[in-house]
This record gives structure tokens, sequence and C-alpha cells, in this order.
């Protein structure tokens, strides 16, 4: 005969080892989602939002028990954001081309983690940087979300989308440029590159020259096929973009993005003709 006191021991200890077992599964998922998103993140960064919805972030039966430990995040080094919320503005097609390819520009993002400055190369992507000064003028960038930290595999934060959902565009697309600059030598994008973000899909021509309004800040070198327009060179900041990476990402299943840390938002976007 079992005493109460005998099952009261026994009903814990099975308890212990049920929680234990769903602790381990959580640790195996976690270890295979972070798995996938190493092999993914290559092609998410090029086909943008609908790759990653495509990754499966968010799939799985697997219950956590809720006294287990969940990923703890780095403290937010950034500050609080200006006031002001983010561009609904869209165009029907590419702005009429102005810039001076000729002329040296520079692109200054003033974010709430830091200044970040950027050497733009309009000889080698003039729709690229012609587009970036029109947004910039109409001030598409401010107040909008980094919304993308990529920190395994590949090393970049990506931006401008002011919807923070990385599906954002200002309405048109940009052609591809640039795709044989010699910087990228043995497929890698140095760390300073400044590149677009695409949807091309690895595949087929028809997924080309996608680019719109979403850029890559590459903050250590990164192995990628050279399929994004590189079009400008990070000249002041690269402590800022190590700082918000240092912070970290999560997963956010509402995206499918991994989104920083840090609240990494661009109070204010600017293009000058220098």
């Amino acid at each position: 005969m079992v005493s109460s006191d005998q099952r009261r021991r026994q009903l814990a200890r099975e308890k212990y080892e049920r929680q234990q077992q769903r602790r381990a599964a959580a640790r195996r998922k976690t270890k295979r989602r972070n798995v996938i998103v190493a092999a993914a993140v290559a092609v998410a960064l090029a086909a943008g939002a609908a790759a990653y919805a495509s990754v499966g972030l968010t799939g799985g039966d697997d219950t956590v028990d809720a006294a287990a430990p969940g990923p703890s995040k780095a403290a937010d080094p950034c500050g609080k954001p200006a006031p002001g919320s983010p561009s609904k503005k869209t165009w029907k097609k590419e702005p009429e081309m102005s810039v001076d390819t000729s002329a040296a520009y520079a692109m200054k993002l003033q974010t709430t983690c830091g200044d970040i400055g950027i050497k733009l190369d309009a000889a080698k992507a003039p729709h690229t940087v012609n587009s970036f000064a029109f947004l910039a003028g109409e001030k598409f960038f401010d107040h909008s979300k980094c919304h993308r930290l990529v920190d395994q595999g590949i090393y970049v934060l990506q931006c401008g989308d002011p919807t923070g959902t990385g599906a954002g565009t200002p309405g048109y697309t940009v052609p591809d440029e640039n795709l044989k600059d010699p910087k990228l030598k043995g497929d890698i994008y140095p760390a300073g590159t400044v590149a677009m973000a695409n949807r091309y899909d690895g595949k087929s021509d028809k997924t080309r020259n996608s680019g719109s309004s979403q850029f890559f800040l590459v903050y250590q070198d990164s192995k990628l096929p050279p399929n994004y327009t590189p079009f400008g060179t990070v000249t002041e900041g690269m402590d800022v973009l190590k700082k918000i990476a240092g912070a970290g990402s999560t997963p956010d299943p509402s995206t499918g993005n991994t989104a920083p840390n840090a609240t990494v938002v661009i109070d204010r976007a600017t293009v000058t003709k220098t």
C-alpha cells in the first residue's frame, strides 16, 4: 500500500521529470532553429520578408514549461527615439535621374544609437544613390526602425523600411548595380560595406532588379554571393554598429525577422553633395 506521502513524492518526481524533458526539448528546438537561421540568412536577405516568412521560425508543437528559463537580453545601449512618425509615402515609379555621377555624395544617419556616416558611390551605383538622395529629401527614412540584425553566418544590420516589418517599400524598384565591384573579393562583403537588400531568389532573372529602399550595413566581413548592389562605405560609426550588434537579436514570430535588441531608430537621414 503506497502512503499518501510516498504518492506525493512520486507525483513531484514525475512532474520534475516532465519539466526536464520539456526544457531539453526546448533547447533542441532552439538549436535547430539557430542552424536554420544560419543557413537561410543569405536567402532571406535576398528575398526579403517572403523568404523569412518561409523559414518557419515559429513552427513546432513543443510546449515549454513556464518555469523554464528564456533567452536573456543585453541591456539596450540606445536612446529614446525623437518625436515623429514613420513615413507612409509611396511613389509609382523611380525618381528621375538628377544625381551628378562625377560628384561625391555622403549620407548621414542620425540614429538613437549614434551617428553613422556613409560615403556614397554615385559613379558606380547612380540609380541607387539617386533614389537614396530622393528618399532622404522626402524624409522617407526619418523615424524608421532598423528592423533586422543578422549575427549568425553573416553580420548585417538592415534598415530602410518605415513599416518596420521587412515588407515595406517606397512603391518602386531600382536596378541592380555594381555587382562586379572589385572590393567583393571571394564573395566577401567587407566590414563597412553598405548594400541593397532585394528579392532576388537566386534562380529567376525575373526577380532581379528588385531593390527598393531597404539596405544593409555590414559590421563584420560577411560571405555573400555578389547579388546585392554595394553603393556605399561606412566612414563614421562602425563603433555604433558594433554596439548594436553587441546587444544581440531576438526572433520576431510576427514578422519572421531577427530583430535587434537595441532600439535602433533613424531619427533623421540626409544625403548631401560634397
